[in-house]
């Protein structure tokens, strides 16, 4: 089993960045695809993209590509989410989340969940 936790999330105004950190314990992060999820209040939770376990390959919803992007280092088992031209409708709670298949993502499955960390961006 493998968990996870987030960190790097705060208030940023509309235009800025954060980095997103999802550090692995227990077992080793190569072993899993990553996602990325949010979630707003009052709405369901969303995906926000995915890398594959070499990071050879990833995905993004429409609503932040080009603004998004994910990477991972498995040496430090540490998966990436750099956020730019951040907006306020991107206040949410992100979530990383494990999963041995990395096209489940896309229909929004995962093994395994971290706690969240607020990201708030103010207008």
């Amino acid at each position: 089993q493998v968990q996870l936790v987030e960190t790097g999330g705060g208030l940023v105004q509309a235009g800025g960045s954060l980095r997103l950190s999802c550090e692995a314990s227990g077992r080793t992060l190569s072993r899993y695809a990553v996602g990325w999820f949010r979630q707003a209040p009052g709405k369901e939770r969303e995906r926000v993209g995915a890398i594959s376990r070499t990071g050879g390959s990833t995905w993004y919803a429409e609503s932040v590509k080009d603004r998004f992007t994910i990477s991972r280092d498995n040496a430090k088992n540490t998966v990436y989410l750099l956020m730019n031209a951040l907006k306020p409708e991107d206040t949410a709670v992100y979530y990383c989340a494990a999963n041995d298949d990395f096209t489940a993502f896309r229909v929004g499955l995962a093994n395994y969940w971290g706690q969240g960390t607020q990201v708030t961006v103010s207008s």
